[in-house]
């Protein structure tokens, strides 16, 4: 499959990251005191090409749809969750948009293949606020069956691939932060990893919503059967189409533009990051504009992360998805930016620097 994707210039260069550490190392605090953050500061800047980087406006969108399989029983919830929760999202009661509150990030829902009608009762052309309708035609309610079909045609998963590309032109701010929600779709994240990555499928398999552990087996059975219904989607936009999900190729689409536009993109957890994990492979430098906000609870998350050769801020225990975990880790990524900005030097500050210990002379 050709799709038309962005392409993506290395942002680092010496003279910028080395004016950075030296930025870095010459606060008022002992070289590397700050751990995690310094780093964190160095990526955030690298990023946005400044020395005193400010985050501007930033977007926590939730790519929302539906999967086929999830009549196979992979999941503990219905169908019908998915677009409840949208609904609650839209209403403000869901935790991504109680975290969002509390940190002023902007919140976006965006319907890409949700089998339900938001619009529904409404004037032709109307629209409500917070959400995104960006369905694929013939994927209205969600994908196939990915253990009967391709979980998508080619040319769906480009419409959705350009889909994510055209919504993230639209969204203002520097920042955009993942989110999603779709009944399903850790089934589709861990096959997935497990065909771009080799992992073993059942390594790759967690409880999801909540299933037991015998229900985890049975989940990682039908994956299994799946995998090799489909043995030729090697290639990552073949694997992203008969294995994936309309809201993962949005997803993927938003990432390359967000990546090519150097906003700083805070990825969340196990779906969020497979959408990574896809967008990665088609265009490695992806990675440097990448924050992975927290560790996930599910079990494939900690492989992909090893895969990606990347550490999480946040280890939480965390496995809601929606974006929550990336709405939690935002004020890091605001501090680093502030130490950088506003920490004073030594010089500045007027505060003797660390020398080197007097000689001693031992009789």
């Amino acid at each position: 499959m050709n799709a038309q994707l962005p392409t993506l210039a290395d942002i680092r260069t010496a003279t910028l990251s080395q004016a950075l550490q030296h930025k870095i190392d010459n606060k008022t605090k002992p070289r590397g005191s700050l751990g995690r953050l310094e780093a964190l500061a160095l990526q955030l800047g690298e990023i946005l090409g400044t020395d005193s980087p400010v985050l501007q406006d930033p977007q926590l969108v939730v790519f929302a749809g539906d999967h086929g399989l999830a009549r196979r029983g992979v999941s503990a919830f219905p169908q019908d969750v998915s677009w409840q929760m949208v609904e609650n999202f839209l209403a403000g009661g869901a935790a991504v948009s109680v975290f969002s509150r509390a940190n002023q990030i902007a919140l976006t829902v965006v319907d890409c293949g949700v089998a339900h009608d938001f619009l529904a009762g409404l004037p032709a052309g109307a629209q409500r606020p917070g959400l995104r309708i960006c369905k694929v035609p013939g994927g209205e309610q969600g994908t196939a069956d990915a253990l009967e079909q391709p979980a998508m045609s080619a040319a769906q998963c480009q419409q959705a691939l350009q889909n994510g590309l055209e919504l993230v032109k639209t969204l203002p701010g520097n920042a955009l932060l993942l989110g999603e929600m779709g009944i399903g779709n850790t089934s589709a994240a861990s096959l997935l990893l497990a065909r771009l990555t080799g992992l073993d499928i059942e390594d790759c398999t967690g409880a999801g919503t909540g299933l037991d552990a015998a229900a985890v087996r049975l989940k990682a059975a039908i994956l299994r059967e799946v995998l090799a219904r489909h043995p030729e989607a090697k290639a990552p936009l073949d694997a992203l189409a008969t294995l994936g999900g309309f809201e993962i190729a949005t997803m993927v689409g938003a990432v390359l533009q967000a990546a090519r536009e150097r906003r700083v993109i805070v990825v969340d957890g196990f779906i969020a990051s497979s959408a990574v994990l896809v967008a990665h492979a088609l265009q490695p430098l992806v990675l440097q504009r990448c924050v992975f906000a927290h560790r996930s609870g599910e079990r494939g998350h900690e492989f992909m992360l090893q895969h990606l050769g990347v550490q999480a801020l946040l280890d939480l225990g965390l496995r809601l998805g929606e974006g929550s975990g990336a709405a939690l880790a935002w004020p890091l990524l605001q501090a680093a930016c502030a130490m950088l900005r506003e920490m004073a030097s030594f010089e500045a500050a007027g505060v003797s620097e660390k020398t080197a210990p007097a000689q001693v002379t031992v009789v």
